[in-house]
């Protein structure tokens, strides 16, 4: 009986702190793209391939991860589409997207190419790159991306 209310302080801890193990995506760019904000809305038409220009006229290249959960499931939200659905329009703009393995890959690619976006872990952020405010919040602010 004596377990019993060390066993419930234990499920408590473990359970509050499980939203600091939670991974959060963030939205990198080249240096070269001048922007440092944009609206979901925007967001989700530049992976959808219904923008295909920055301001400045360079070509936006999506940057993708070949296989992650959770950039999946925030391309589903932004676009509004099922999963089938969101690899059937990649598929189709294949021309604009370019699938790598790792958010390192990510970070390479989206630094050496003008015009490039990605999603990346916000552990990941390096200096080669810059993060830019999705609907005016910043990774790990509430609110910014669905994880």
């Amino acid at each position: 009986m004596k377990c019993r209310p060390v066993l419930c302080l234990v499920a408590w801890v473990a359970l509050s702190l499980t939203p600091c193990f939670a991974h959060h995506m963030a939205v990198v760019v080249n240096k070269d793209v001048p922007v440092q904000n944009i609206t979901s809305a925007h967001l989700a038409k530049l992976f959808k391939g219904e923008v295909k220009k920055w301001p400045d006229g360079n070509n936006v290249l999506l940057v993708l991860h070949s296989s992650s959960p959770g950039e999946m499931a925030t391309l589903q939200h932004l676009s509004k589409m099922s999963e089938a659905e969101v690899k059937a329009m990649l598929a189709a703009h294949n021309d604009s997207a370019r699938m790598v393995s790792t958010d390192a890959d990510v970070i390479d690619a989206v630094a050496s190419t003008p015009g490039a976006i990605g999603f990346v872990e916000e552990h990941s952020i390096t200096q080669r790159v810059n993060v830019i405010r999705v609907d005016g919040k910043l990774p790990m602010e509430s609110g910014y991306l669905p994880h």
